[in-house]
């Protein structure tokens, strides 16, 4: 069981890559996203494959929003 302190800990990098692979998806370039990244994503349940497309989750869009909004709070503490 995961808890709070692991769910809302998401390192610096791995965000990045988060933002990178969807920005990439946004542009209809999955062929841009490594190959371990997508695997990645894909095991923490945040990416899926769908009829041969690459697909963002409903846990990876909630990530996704989390990452927003730590990076909003970011900006808004400096």
């Amino acid at each position: 069981m995961k808890t709070t302190a692991n769910q809302s800990r998401i390192n610096t990098a791995l965000q990045d890559s988060l933002l990178t692979t969807v920005d990439a998806l946004s542009r209809r370039r999955a062929c841009d996203i490594p190959e371990p990244t997508i695997a990645r994503f894909v095991a923490l349940g945040w990416l899926q494959w769908n009829g041969g497309s690459l697909r963002l989750t409903a846990a990876g869009e909630a990530t996704l929003v989390k990452v927003h909004a730590t990076m909003l709070g970011n900006l808004q503490a400096a």
